[in-house]
């Protein structure tokens, strides 16, 4: 029943111009913003005062801006059937040869991405775009949202597997498919690695640059960001080469450094688009 109740609001959504849809999105997360944790708001002030260096007035500002955005973004998801058919109206790719040049050799490879702009649609803009892209899916606790968003996914292009197959991510990749993985959060004290990340020792996932050197192919950092007349741009950055030595953390650390330091450079530029509600240095207080 709620699977359907959401095709419904769908369709309605895409009923909208593009420029309502946003109105309508950001007046409900207005309307949810004051019902949104203290600490949490709290906590992504102090972060971007950390990163950025910003006034406590412009960080409030930009912490309120990056969570608003969350509406006109979940509007354009449930817009996917019309901007499925209109894609080219909706997104531009700059440096598309870079990501040409990552499956050139085809065994695939990696995109590395982050939850900035919207990148639910990215993946289905670079496949539109004529690129063979695997989104890898975190599954969903409610069921009817899990089997709506992975069916819209699919829509746009994109072939779904969850983060939990990598034998299935092995497979697409040796046959010339790009694994699409964001690698902006907080990693386990396990699994992490603790990288440099806007003068911060931060704790990153190391996903994107194992699999990419364990499968001898590059990494490719990609990002889209919202532009003023609603438009989005797509920014494919130069692979990025994994080592291949006897030192295999340092391979994959310095890979991972590349990544970081264009993820932040992406983030200074774009700074109401990143997601700064995320605790991105818990992990960290807690090995103290």
């Amino acid at each position: 029943m709620i699977y359907y109740m959401i095709l419904a609001v769908s369709y309605i959504a895409c009923l909208m111009p593009g420029r309502l849809a946003d109105a309508v999105g950001r007046s409900i997360a207005l309307v949810l913003w004051p019902f949104l944790p203290k600490k949490r708001k709290e906590l992504a002030v102090k972060q971007i005062i950390d990163c950025l260096g910003v006034t406590e007035t412009e960080a409030k500002h930009i912490a309120k801006e990056s969570t608003l955005r969350f509406g006109s973004m979940l509007l354009e998801v449930l817009r996917f059937p019309y901007i499925n058919r209109h894609m080219e109206d909706f997104v531009t790719i700059e440096g598309k040869e870079h990501m040409a040049a990552g499956l050139a050799a085809g065994r695939g490879g990696i995109i590395a991405t982050g939850h900035t702009g919207n990148w639910e649609l990215l993946g289905g803009a670079l496949s539109h775009a004529g690129f063979p892209i695997v989104g890898v899916a975190q599954r969903q606790k409610e069921a009817a949202a899990d089997k709506f968003i992975n069916r819209y996914r699919t829509m746009i292009g994109m072939h779904i597997t969850y983060k939990d197959d990598v034998r299935e991510m092995f497979q697409m990749m040796k046959q010339g498919w790009a694994i699409g993985l964001l690698a902006d959060q907080d990693a386990n004290r396990k699994d992490g690695i603790v990288l440099n990340f806007f003068g911060h020792a931060t704790n990153c996932v190391t996903g994107p640059a194992s699999l990419a050197r364990s499968q001898n192919v590059p990494m490719v950092p990609i990002f889209i960001t919202k532009q003023k007349d609603g438009r989005h741009r797509v920014i494919c950055h130069p692979p990025i080469e994994v080592a291949h030595t006897k030192d295999k953390k340092k391979d994959i650390a310095d890979a991972l450094q590349q990544y970081q330091n264009i993820l932040e450079a992406h983030i200074r530029a774009y700074p109401t688009e990143w997601f700064w509600l995320h605790d991105r240095w818990k992990s960290m207080r807690n090995r103290s």
